[in-house]
């Protein structure tokens, strides 16, 4: 069982720069699939979630080569293979795909997806929205059916505005035949990514990062290389990090305008930040202030991502902050851990309300989930003594190469 090792309480110092994104890696991988011939992805993460879409996608007899950081996918013999259960349930975004199988071969054949415990995360919304489009759907002791002979175009009306929903109904129609929009798009800048990716591929994909997408069919799509874009969550915790810990960092890679909502609450906290380009350097308080009520939501709203890791900071706040989950249900599973370590929070349903302390300290946790995890590692940089957080593998499909990187800016932390 992997763990992290951490002796805390040393302030952070330094100029740490951000990987490529996770969330946008994965589907864009699913949109290789939509190309014959040869993508390279550029600067790709060595992510655990990544890692397993790629051991995914080789049993459908894509060629991936692995080459001075970069990733070469090859599709052109692409089949649309069973995924045994055991692979798929390791990571929620084995659901996209779906669309790509959808998109490329007209029917599909795949299991449910795993991924984080933090709620129910139904798919319903993919597959009405790929009933819509035409698509016949069976569902059979764990296993999805489709037939997508009678693929169409439409208007898709999404009753939640779905990152996974939004990406899988793309990958669907960028080779269909007939224009497909879709209203309550999310909107968030991975969204965006994909499309750019695809059209530079030679789609036609309007609107991304507005809440109305429109999809006009192509008849194929050429290979190309292509950076994705930053890791957002991974450059805003870091700069929590630099926070938690009283230090002064500097984040390369994170821009202002994708973490608005998120920046606004740490600047209420007391935290200064200098923003140039995409570069932002945090200096952190001698004693934080009250933080008003955080609500998590659909982007832009603050992200449910760093929920659990901003809650680490507010532990150590002087006072009472409020935080509402809107987007899972079963995010405050990590809480009953950071109480390990002594810091005062109660949870009722998807409201937690946190009673700053003067000092965490260390003790020995266990990571529930990605996020959760993240918080625990924030959590136990600052305390006092040594934290083993133990189920390290939840942290790493979302943070490579963490015990580095945060080493060195100066944490004493090991993965072993």
């Amino acid at each position: 069982m992997s763990e992290f090792l951490i002796d805390g309480g040393v302030r952070l110092e330094g100029s740490i720069g951000v990987q490529t994104s996770k969330n946008a890696l994965l589907p864009i991988i699913c949109g290789a699939l939509l190309v014959e011939g040869e993508v390279v992805l550029k600067n790709v993460a060595p992510y655990l979630d990544v890692e397993n879409l790629l051991d995914i996608v080789k049993r459908c007899d894509v060629k991936i080569e692995h080459e001075f950081g970069a990733v070469v996918l090859d599709a052109s013999s692409a089949k649309p293979s069973l995924i045994p259960s055991a692979l798929s349930k390791q990571l929620r975004a084995s659901i996209l795909l779906l669309g790509a199988f959808v998109g490329r071969f007209r029917h599909a054949r795949v299991t449910f997806p795993g991924g984080c415990e933090i709620g129910l995360r139904p798919i319903d919304l993919h597959l009405n929205a790929l009933r819509e489009l035409g698509v016949i759907i069976e569902e059979n002791h764990g296993i999805i059916n489709c037939d997508a002979s009678n693929l169409r175009g439409g208007v898709v009306m999404l009753d939640f505005a779905s990152v996974g929903a939004t990406e899988n109904i793309i990958l669907a129609s960028v080779l269909g035949a007939e224009e497909v929009t879709i209203l309550n798009a999310a909107r968030e800048p991975e969204i965006v990514d994909l499309s750019n990716f695809l059209n530079r591929c030679g789609a036609n994909i309007v609107g991304a990062g507005t809440n109305e997408i429109v999809i006009k069919p192509v008849k194929k799509l050429f290979p190309i290389e292509y950076e994705p874009i930053k890791d957002r969550i991974v450059g805003c915790t870091y700069l929590l990090a630099g926070a938690i810990t009283h230090g002064n960092i500097e984040v390369r890679g994170v821009k202002y305008a994708q973490n608005i909502s998120f920046l606004k609450k740490l600047c209420q906290s007391g935290c200064q930040l200098n923003i140039k380009s995409d570069t932002i350097t945090l200096k952190s308080p001698k004693t934080f202030q009250t933080v008003d009520m955080i609500e998590t939501n659909v982007y832009p709203a603050f992200p449910t991502d760093l929920q659990s890791p901003f809650v680490a900071l507010l532990s150590i706040i002087k006072g009472v902050c409020i935080v509402r989950e809107n987007v899972f249900e079963s995010r405050f599973k990590y809480v009953p851990e950071l109480i390990k370590m002594g810091a005062k929070i109660k949870v009722k349903n998807n409201v937690a309300l946190i009673e700053g302390v003067e000092k965490l300290s260390g003790a020995e946790v266990w990571a529930t989930d990605l996020r959760g995890g993240a918080g625990l590692i924030l959590a136990a940089l600052c305390a006092n003594g040594y934290t083993t957080i133990h189920n390290a593998n939840h942290i790493l499909r979302g943070y490579s190469n963490l015990a580095e990187n945060l080493g060195s800016l100066g944490a004493r932390i090991k993965y072993k």
